[in-house]
This record gives structure tokens, C-alpha cells and sequence, in this order.
């Protein structure tokens, strides 16, 4: 006995997660929540997914565990499937994602459009579609993330055209299942591209660009579902099926919505893998980098050692004839004393690569021309790999700059050296740099670079932590290369 009272129907309930971001004070209650609404259609068959990025480095306890604490709340909470989103394919090698998944996760991951540059196969802990079985009913699962192959390639990945990937799975997968579901890590436009122009998709679950929607939107039939961010809301989507007398199934009503988690009570077991992922995480990133015989300042608004210490360390790690950095990366000054890789990680928690371009010189005059004004210091913005708080103004290595307050704005730098040679604004530099330029955020004339080049998996703060036990470098952070007329 099964418990339904029509005999001729099915019942699917899905309960989806996406971009959680490490938010591990979320997670007890989205167990909670899963649990209560499966309790409540109990007469359903359950699929439990997340759409990916359920893990950011900027956390302790994920970078502490190597993303195991992750891992080990997925498996309580009860996820069958899973997408990479960027935040697990980006700050993670292929070989640590080995580590994490392999052996340790219950759950599948799919990625059905990434694989491995040098044999064009993937490895044994991902599978490129899925369908499930759930009582009689057979749903297809397609899981793809986003393509951001300049980047994946460094790592040894290669990441195929989501939406062409996606259209030929579905195809093939049609015909085989009763329901078909893409899981997509690819943002809310790509998501209305393949609704548009994809047949045969029923559900769309997104996420990559932290949208909510707290009613699917439906287009040409097919629904396209979203939770949100950092695990404030779960999303549900109820299907029913009408069973035929050939023993086949068709879907005949869906309906879904978003469910804050607030009102539900923790999981205390989630809370406890929490808890005891947070503590293990801090001893293991107690490990001391250095010890500093004198404090290292820094400040998001004017020049300071630290900022210095990290741009220098940018510009000689890209072979750069100049250095270019936002104070905004870094959260605090380090004092006098040990430094640990968690106090490194609290300092600099944004996992940004380091990149080298060539650039005008106008282009940069610019940015340092906005670098001393207030709207862009104060600046304050969330994404691609940025954790801190506001932009900050832009730190330097291989320049001496004069300015004056009183004139212009834009017009308030009276002489740049380069290098002890004049600056010249038609001439193109070599210039190092952290990826977050490019995607044209902050100081948006970086992002006019070319030739990029990106350093992966190296993250700033792995730079920092190099520099800070090099005495001659941290005696040239502390001279000024901003000088105030």
C-alpha cells in the first residue's frame, strides 16, 4: 500500500536549492524544511536537487575542509543530484574535486557539458545525464554550468556550448522519460534561450544569476524555477501524472512556489556537521605562514603597507611592469605577531585570481583618475569572487603618482612615473592585476585590457602569504607611491 487515493495518478514533488554560497546557518533549516515538505505530500514520490555553487571558499569552514563539510550536510539533508556550478569547477581543482566527491558524496553530480581537455572524457565522480526512476515514473536529468573556458582550461577542463549540449540531450532523452528536468547553473537568460528554443524541456531549475522566482515563469510549456540566494528560500515544484491504459504517463498539472526557511526549526544533526565542520576547519587553518615583527596596516581609502605588500606581490607573481589592485580586497590590517591561514583568509577572503593584460595608458590614468573619488571608493557590490565590502580605492607597484585635490575631478593627477621613466598614455603596459576587472566591475576602463593571461588555481591571498615572509618586500610596501600636492 503506497497511500494515494487515485490509483491513476503519479506524484512528483522536487525540492531544489541553488548559489547557497557556504551559508552553513541556512543549511540546518533547508533540512528541516525538506523533511517537513516531504511529510506533508506524502503521497509523492520525492527528488531532492541543488542547481550548484552550494560551496564558496570565502567560508571557514569549506576552506578549512577542502569543501567536506559541504559535502557531508548534502548527505544529510538527503540530495540525489547535483550541478558544478562555478564556485565548485573554478576555486577547485580537478584533483581536490576528486578528493571531495569521490567516496564521500551520496549524491550524483552531473555535468553534461564539462570534460576532461586532455582525453575528452570525464572523470568517474561526475556522469554527463541521469534519469531516475521514482515508483513508475522515469525523469531525465541534464545538469550544465556555465562556460567560462578561459578560465576551466587552466585547470584542465573543457566546457561545451551549454545551450547546443543541451538541445541534443534532449532529444535523445525525450522519447526514454515521462518528465524531463534541466538543471542549470547558466543564469536566467540562457534559461528563456533554451525554454524558447529547446522542445521537449518540461522544468528549467536555475541558477548562476541568484534570481527568484517565487512562481515558476512558463514559456512555450515549459517552467523555469528559481530559489534565489544564500539558502533563504527552497524552491517546490509539485507535478502530476495521469496513468494510461498502456501503462504509460503524462503530465497533467504542475504547480510550484518558493518557501522561506525562517520558520523552520534547525535539523540538529545538520547543525551538529556544522558545528563540528566549523571547529575541525579552524584548527586545520591554524597553521602559521609567518610572524610579523611589526603591525601591517590597511585602509580601503588611502595607502597603506598591506595594500601595498599585496599589489607588489601581484605585479612580481604576473611578471608585470605595473601592479594594480582595490584596497576593497583586503578586510583588515594583520598586527605584530603569528599569522595563521585563517587569519588570511578572514583578511582576504575574496577567491580572485591574479591576471596580466596589456592596457593604454589612458586606460589607466582613468582608473587611478576614479580612484581618488568617493563614489567609487565607497562603492559597494557582490559578485564575481568579490566578498568584501566596498571597492576601495586602487593600490600600486611600479608607479609614483602626484596629485592634487583642488583641481577637477578626473583631472586631479599631475604626474605619473612609470618605472622611473614619464607615463605615457599611448603606450601600452604590461599590467598585473586581479581577474575581477576583466568582467568590467569596479573600475570599469581595466577591463579595456588585452592579451589576458589568468593565474589559476593561485588565489591573491596565496600571494599575500608568499610576500608576507619576504622581509625586502614588506620594507618596500611601507614607501609611498601616491604623493598628495
Amino acid at each position: 500500500m503506497n497511500g494515494r487515493t487515485n490509483p491513476a495518478t503519479e506524484k512528483l514533488l522536487i525540492l531544489h536549492t541553488n548559489d547557497l554560497h557556504s551559508a552553513f546557518e541556512q543549511m540546518p533549516k533547508i533540512a528541516s524544511a525538506f523533511r517537513e515538505r516531504g511529510e506533508i505530500h506524502s503521497d509523492a514520490h520525492i527528488l531532492k536537487l541543488d542547481i550548484g555553487d552550494h560551496m564558496d571558499r570565502v567560508r571557514t569552514e569549506t576552506e578549512g575542509s577542502v569543501g567536506a563539510v559541504n559535502v557531508d550536510i548534502m548527505n544529510a539533508t538527503g540530495y540525489e543530484y547535483v550541478v558544478l556550478g562555478n564556485n565548485e569547477g573554478l576555486t577547485f581543482t580537478p584533483q581536490l574535486l576528486q578528493q571531495m566527491y569521490a567516496g564521500r558524496a551520496h549524491f550524483q553530480i552531473i555535468g553534461s557539458n564539462i570534460e576532461e581537455c586532455a582525453t575528452g572524457l570525464i572523470p568517474n565522480w561526475l556522469v554527463p545525464h541521469a534519469i531516475v526512476q521514482k515508483g513508475p515514473l522515469r525523469i531525465g536529468l541534464i545538469g550544465v554550468t556555465a562556460r567560462y573556458n578561459d578560465f576551466y582550461e587552466l585547470l584542465g577542463w573543457h566546457v561545451t556550448d551549454p545551450v547546443e549540449v543541451v538541445a541534443t540531450l534532449a532529444e535523445t532523452l525525450r522519447p526514454e522519460v515521462d518528465l524531463l528536468i534541466v538543471m542549470s547553473h547558466l543564469g536566467l537568460g540562457k534559461d528563456q534561450q533554451m525554454a524558447q528554443t529547446i522542445a521537449g524541456i518540461d522544468c528549467i531549475l536555475g541558477g548562476h544569476t541568484h534570481h527568484l522566482l517565487e512562481q515558476p515563469l512558463v514559456i512555450n510549456g515549459t517552467y523555469i524555477c528559481a530559489a534565489g540566494k544564500l539558502g533563504y528560500q527552497i524552491g517546490e515544484l509539485e507535478f502530476q501524472f495521469a496513468r494510461h491504459e498502456d501503462g504509460t504517463y503524462s503530465l497533467c498539472e504542475v504547480s510550484g512556489r518558493t518557501i522561506p526557511v525562517a520558520p523552520f526549526a534547525d535539523d540538529e544533526h545538520v547543525r551538529s556537521l556544522w558545528q563540528d565542520g566549523l571547529r575541525a576547519s579552524r584548527v586545520q587553518l591554524s597553521e602559521m605562514v609567518t610572524v610579523l615583527e611589526k603591525p601591517l596596516k590597511n585602509d580601503w581609502y588611502r595607502e597603506s603597507d598591506l595594500g601595498n605588500l599585496l599589489v607588489r606581490a601581484i605585479r612580481h607573481w604576473t611578471n608585470s611592469e605595473i601592479g594594480i589592485v582595490n584596497a576593497g580586497q583586503l578586510l583588515r590590517s594583520l598586527d605584530a605577531g603569528a599569522v595563521s591561514r585563517l587569519n588570511l583568509l578572514e583578511m582576504c577572503p575574496s577567491p580572485i585570481n591574479p591576471c596580466r593584460m596589456q592596457m593604454r595608458g589612458r586606460e589607466i590614468r582613468t582608473a587611478l583618475e576614479q580612484s581618488l573619488r568617493k563614489e567609487f571608493q565607497r562603492k559597494e557590490f557582490v559578485g564575481f569572487g568579490f566578498r568584501g565590502k566596498v571597492l576601495g580605492s586602487l593600490c600600486v607597484d611600479g608607479l609614483q603618482i602626484e596629485y592634487d585635490r583642488r583641481r577637477p575631478p578626473q583631472q586631479q593627477i599631475t604626474s605619473i612615473i612609470c618605472n622611473g621613466e614619464p607615463f605615457d598614455d599611448e603606450r601600452e603596459y604590461i599590467v598585473g592585476t586581479i581577474d575581477m576587472f576583466t568582467f568590467g566591475i569596479g573600475y570599469l576602463s581595466l577591463k579595456e585590457g588585452v592579451n589576458r593571461r589568468y593565474f589559476l588555481p593561485e588565489f591573491i591571498r596565496d600571494l599575500l602569504a608568499d610576500a608576507l615572509t619576504d622581509s625586502e618586500a614588506i620594507a618596500i610596501a611601507r614607501q609611498r607611491r601616491w604623493k598628495r600636492m
